[in-house]
């Protein structure tokens, strides 16, 4: 699912109350506030979602598959998201309750 996939799956779901374009709008507003708040170092939790955290990795020494040397890994911030127990119990079930996925 792409972006524009949910914005129209949302404006489906309010219309005609509230358009395509401003349906567009919130999506847009709501992935540039998680985008913001982990950047000011904030987690975002979403009760039945999940929670969007900045997680710091170390710097650590990696391989080159290719030619076996030894490559430094700087330490830096990733942006992680764990989803809630209810959000993954829901997908499991969608998807033939195996898990494995």
């Amino acid at each position: 699912m792409t972006k524009a996939d949910l914005v129209e799956q949302v404006a489906d779901a309010v219309r005609p109350r509230v358009t395509k374009r401003d349906c567009g709008l919130v999506v847009d507003a709501f992935l540039d506030a998680v985008k913001d708040a982990l950047v000011g170092g904030d987690n975002i939790e979403i009760r039945g979602f999940g929670t969007f955290k900045a997680r710091h990795r170390k710097a650590r020494v990696a391989r080159n598959p290719r030619t076996g040397e030894a490559v430094p890994v700087p330490p830096r911030v990733v942006p992680v998201f764990k989803p809630s127990s209810h959000f993954s119990s829901r997908v499991a079930r969608g998807a033939g309750g195996s898990g494995t996925e």
